[in-house]
């Protein structure tokens, strides 16, 4: 069995950007004087600075991580260089039976999952449907949201009321209003409390986007509470916001289809408590048109399909219902085609038109994809900017390991970046220049 996930993907498991640097600097095959596998596994050992090599291994079912080193980060540096040399030196591996403690370890793993599994099926079958029991069920889920809604008001209309200069000395109270909401089954509102508290503690001109975002609470309170009176559209949006569940089934049978060669512009993975998200984010080579899948995966960055930056997918999207449809999954497997490149962007007055249309029809995305030519640049302090041609600038999301290989090879000329934007910043996902592809934590690479 092979190692089932791209460079990207595997990367995007490091726990952060230092490990990847890290492990690129230990894909040398003369580091590692074991490098073994079998259908199940791989494993090597890597000489470190004491005499006793580390032992790292990868259980391809997972992919689950071990290693011996001291490390606390989880993959480790071994585990992620590990996986970069199978991927790009599978032929320095050698087929062999596994060594004890590489048989033990998938032994353990095995048996534990037995044992969920048991625990499962066995000790707590399913419950024969009661549809009295599930409109209890769904009575107490909205008795529990409509509370939310009221608790959040209040809260919100407490913090105006004893002023926002004290805000930035209170950082906690984020989280823990987050998580009152993840308990009144309100997940949407509970991201948007968390970036509010990561805009305080980002420092700046903060008071600005602060209230405009609590404004923008408050227009959800106030329309969860009329969802019924609203149009289809509009619901399904404020839903989407509140981030109530949206039903697969009844979207493959009624949602907007498109077919098309889907160019995957950039991804964006993250994990919270084991919980890993990813937003991919596709252009039709034909249509033009924007489209964003959202995935879950619990445990690993596993995702079906595996989507890699440049690649283009021949498909057909359904769209989620929306008054500015973007969201979308594969109606059937995608067919690979060869990899490509995007059209030119748009002169930036026609992409911020489009992006005035979006938020006039849908204002609740958190984040939006914006496809822009401009200069990367470093300005004032440790920001960095994508400076457009009509002498104004973007402030991008960008760590410094990953900034300055893109303003190296960009070296003061336009390229075409595409990324997120949250209304104050642009996160890039990609950058395209002549033959090169760039990503976030990756750099650049032959397109």
């Amino acid at each position: 069995m092979p190692l089932n996930l791209s460079v990207d993907e595997l990367l995007a498991l490091a726990p952060d950007a230092a490990s990847v640097k890290a492990a690129k600097g230990l894909v040398i095959p003369a580091k590692w004087p074991r490098l073994e596998c079998d259908a199940s596994a791989i494993w090597g050992e890597c000489q470190g600075s004491g005499s006793t090599p580390y032992q790292a291994q990868i259980d391809l079912a997972g992919p689950a991580f071990r290693c011996t080193c001291p490390s606390r980060k989880f993959p480790c540096k071994h585990g992620l260089a590990l996986g970069l040399l199978h991927l790009q030196h599978a032929d320095r591996f050698t087929t062999a039976a596994p060594p004890g403690w590489v048989s033990e370890w998938l032994a353990s793993r095995a048996q534990r999952a037995q044992r969920q599994e048991h625990k499962q099926t066995v000790e707590r079958p399913a419950a024969p449907a009661d549809p009295q029991a599930a409109a209890r069920r769904e009575a107490k889920r909205l008795q529990r949201m409509a509370d939310g809604l009221a608790e959040l008001e209040a809260w919100m209309a407490d913090r105006l009321r004893q002023g926002l200069a004290q805000l930035p000395g209170q950082p906690e109270i984020w989280g823990a209003m987050a998580a009152r909401m993840v308990d009144a089954q309100l997940p949407g509102l509970a991201e948007r409390l968390r970036r509010l508290g990561e805009l305080l503690v980002r420092g700046g001109q903060w008071q600005g986007p602060l209230l405009a975002e609590l404004g923008r609470l408050q227009l959800l309170i106030d329309g969860a509470r009329r969802l019924d009176a609203l149009p289809a559209a509009e619901q399904a949006d404020l839903r989407a916001a509140l981030g109530l569940p949206q039903d697969k089934d009844d979207l493959l049978g009624a949602g907007e289809r498109l077919t098309d060669d889907w160019l995957v512009l950039g991804c964006h993975i993250a994990e919270e408590d084991r919980l890993w998200m990813r937003r991919a984010w596709l252009r039709g080579q034909t249509s033009g048109r924007l489209a964003m899948l959202l995935d879950f995966s619990h445990g690993s960055a596993r995702f079906e399909p595996g989507l890699v930056t440049g690649e283009v997918l021949a498909a057909t999207l359904a769209f989620y219902p929306s008054a500015a449809p973007l969201r979308a999954l594969f109606t059937d497997p995608p067919q690979r085609l060869p990899d490509g490149l995007p059209a030119p962007p748009a002169p930036i007055a026609d992409e911020l038109a489009r992006l005035t249309d979006q938020i006039a029809a849908n204002p609740w995305p958190v984040r939006r994809g914006l496809y822009l030519s401009g200069v990367p640049q470093p300005a004032a302090g440790a920001d960095w900017v994508l400076r457009l041609g009509d002498d104004r600038a973007l402030r991008l999301e960008l760590g410094e390991d990953s900034a300055w290989p893109l303003v190296a090879v960009a070296g003061g000329a336009p390229v075409a970046v595409f990324g997120e934007w949250d209304g104050e910043r642009l996160r890039p996902l990609s950058a395209w220049g002549p033959g090169l592809i760039w990503t976030a934590g990756n750099g650049w690479s032959n397109a």
